[in-house]
């Protein structure tokens, strides 16, 4: 028992470890977005969904010799796969499809070993009933879903904080060599050990026959888990994009959602229809009237605890009817093998369906829809009160869906959606005040006035009063300037740009150049010369010559996905290189969540360079309120009185050390 025990809880922890280990290594390869991690989700779904139909294959088809052989030799041969280290032959040039590559490079680096880590549960299971049919073999299920959820809270307390990324990936490759060595004597085991004389009810009486499987028991098996899969994605999507842009809220839903598998399939109980059906009526009712309020029910502390409180509710109302429904030891592997695809199909549908079916995030108010709709079915044999009170229900959260869908495409000139979010354009305001406002997720990314008078106006976070724009003033009597801006939103700083003047904008996302082209006119109408690079700006300068920047405006810090690699001491290598003798690295730090002046005073400190802060309250404007943090070599420009006299004091974080690609922790950062 201890042996298989190991082995299943081995393998399910580095299952879990191994997915943040990689999506670290590649996220500064596709601009920190938040969508890395969704289809790094996806990938590895359907790398468990083959899992499992190995598993399951091997276990009905094959005789246990010859597929402990097959295994035995597939472990070994997974050893050639370490250590798992992306190869930078992977990195982007700008202009493909991130999906894709992601995909492949995940199933070079890490795809055979997490394909037999995959295979462990369900086939180790099968090892452990055929070794002890009286066994409770469920109760791995649930093991190999504690292992899970132990890891995924390990990483970022006990993991990133103290351990550098290539040290993370040498680590998981010496713990995959270990579950190699227990896998192993696990397989020789369950061939060399002696079953267990079942228990008979009497002297010569043979066990009643086991009933298989209906259809009706596979459809609802990948139904539910189906589901289970699209409101995690649709819901962490939900939080992250729309609710706050806090990093690190996809690990809320995943540990919920873990959670729920535990409790329902440990085999304690946990999970009684007659406690949840009420909670999830109300819950879910509750989710749907707050996404129509959305813009009421903003204040993270009221809205992330209902939607967390909901997804778990939820998860437990699957995985507890999944539970139900779970078949005798002998379908295990086939059982298994339905929730994983069910499993797969959910992630597939929010992470690669949807972005190219919908123009925004659609996905979350349908899965209320269809969650209900689904409690009416599996309540339909109850008493005939509780399934009209789902119905009712799920009259009143359809009216909500649908008033969230028309509010969003009410009065909006434009939505759009890809790989890196959402994109909306939006008028708002009459008269001289009427602005065209860029909103992506809830961050806003720029507007620009309406009124012919105005329209040359730089606004938002770049006013005349803001770092930024206090910044080009001063250098302006100086001469023409060369400005790079890492992060282009609606391209208002091409405000500031005179005859002779070159702004070089950086922009990863191909719809947002499409957006400030055609929906904007601050890149058309700047008397600058003005260019537009696709791809991520660091890879992108990496690769460029050098451009003699006045000024680098790295400006990506205040939305829901932080690229760490902008702010690292390589990236500002990258940008030195780029800049004149006396040139500025002016580093937007706006945000509500994260404290990243200090992290850029550390990188200056450790190359000699000077830094200043200036914040900008905008209490007698319509600006925004922005931090900017200027680095340079110019001691004289910082201590320019046009400068100097706005200045604000650097609060240093005890401890905080310089980030690197290798090692950085925004938790120590948090606010």
């Amino acid at each position: 028992m201890a042996s298989y025990a190991s082995t299943i809880f081995l393998s399910a922890f580095l299952l879990f470890l191994v997915q943040p280990i990689m999506a670290k290594q590649i996220l500064p390869w596709f601009g920190g977005s938040a969508a890395v991690w969704t289809t790094c989700l996806v990938f590895f779904q359907f790398l468990l969904l083959f899992g499992y139909a190995y598993s399951d294959w091997t276990t009905r088809r094959l005789e246990p010799r010859r597929q402990v052989t097959i295994h035995v030799v597939l472990l070994a041969g997974s050893l050639a796969s370490l250590p798992i280290i992306a190869g930078s032959g992977w990195k982007p040039a700008g202009d493909e499809d991130p999906t894709w590559r992601i995909l492949g490079l995940l199933t070079v680096t890490i795809g055979l070993p997490y394909f037999l880590l995959s295979t462990t549960g369900p086939l180790v299971q099968a090892w452990f009933a055929r070794t002890f049919p009286t066994g409770t073999v469920y109760r791995l299920f649930a093991l190999s879903n504690f292992g899970s959820l132990l890891a995924l809270i390990a990483y970022p307390f006990a993991v990133e904080p103290w351990i550098s990324a290539g040290e993370q990936s040498w680590g998981w490759s010496a713990g995959y060599v270990l579950f190699v060595a227990l896998c192993a004597g696990s397989a020789v085991l369950s061939v060399r050990g002696r079953p267990a004389a079942p228990h008979t009810a009497g002297a010569g009486t043979a066990p009643a026959p086991e009933p298989g499987p209906t259809r009706g028991d596979y459809a609802m098996w990948l139904i539910l888990s189906a589901m289970g899969s699209f409101m995690l994605l649709a819901v962490t999507n939900h939080i992250t994009h729309d609710v706050a842009s806090v990093p690190f809220l996809w690990i809320l839903p995943l540990t919920l959602y873990l959670l729920s598998f535990i409790l329902c399939f440990e085999g304690r109980g946990w999970y009684r229809r007659a406690w949840f059906l009420g909670p999830l009526f109300v819950i879910v009712g509750a989710m749907a009237w707050a996404i129509y309020t959305e813009r009421g029910i903003v204040d993270i502390k009221e809205a992330l605890p209902l939607f967390a409180a909901g997804l778990f509710v939820m998860c437990m109302f699957f995985h507890g009817e999944l539970a139900t429904l779970k078949p005798a030891p002998r379908h295990l592997t086939s059982f298994y093998l339905m929730v994983s695809l069910g499993g797969a199909l959910g992630g597939l549908l929010v992470g690669f369906i949807a972005p190219r079916l919908f123009n925004t995030y659609y996905e979350f108010g349908a899965g209320l829809v269809v969650t209900l709709a689904l409690a009416a079915y599996v309540t339909h044999r109850l008493h005939p009160v509780v399934p009209m009170l789902a119905l009712a229900t799920l009259g009143f959260t359809g009216y909500y869906v649908y008033r969230y869908v028309d509010t969003l495409a009410s009065g909006t000139r434009l939505m759009a959606r890809n790989f890196y979010g959402t994109l909306r354009v939006k008028d708002v305001g009459t008269g001289d005040e009427a602005v065209r406002r860029l909103m992506h997720g809830m961050i806003m990314h720029g507007e620009q006035y309406l009124s012919p008078k105005r329209r040359g106006e730089a606004t938002t976070y770049y006013g005349a009063t803001s770092g930024i724009g206090r910044l080009i003033t001063t250098l302006q009597p100086s001469g023409p300037l060369r400005v790079g801006v890492v992060g282009l939103g609606t391209g208002t700083l091409a405000a500031y740009g005179r005859a002779g003047d070159l702004y070089r904008f950086y922009e990863i996302n191909p719809q947002v150049i499409e957006v400030a082209r055609g929906e904007f006119r601050y890149l058309d109408d700047s008397a600058a010369r003005v260019e537009t690079v696709l791809g991520d700006a660091r890879l992108a300068m990496e690769r460029e010559p050098d451009q003699g920047y006045d000024v680098l405006v790295v400006d990506a810090f205040s939305s829901d996905s932080i690229p760490v690699h902008l702010v690292t001491r390589e990236a500002l290598r990258v940008y030195l290189r780029h800049m004149k003798p006396g040139g500025v690295v002016a580093f937007h730090v706006t945000n509500r969540f994260l404290r990243l002046a200090p992290v850029v005073k550390r990188l200056a400190a450790e190359s000699g360079l000077g830094t200043l802060l200036i914040i900008d309250d905008s209490e007698e404007n319509d600006l925004s309120k922005t931090d900017w943090v200027f680095v340079t070599r110019d001691a004289a420009l910082l201590a320019r009185a046009e400068l100097a006299k706005h200045a604000s004091a650097i609060e240093d974080i005890p401890g905080l050390g310089v980030w690197t690609d290798d090692f950085n922790n925004l938790f120590r950062i948090l606010k």
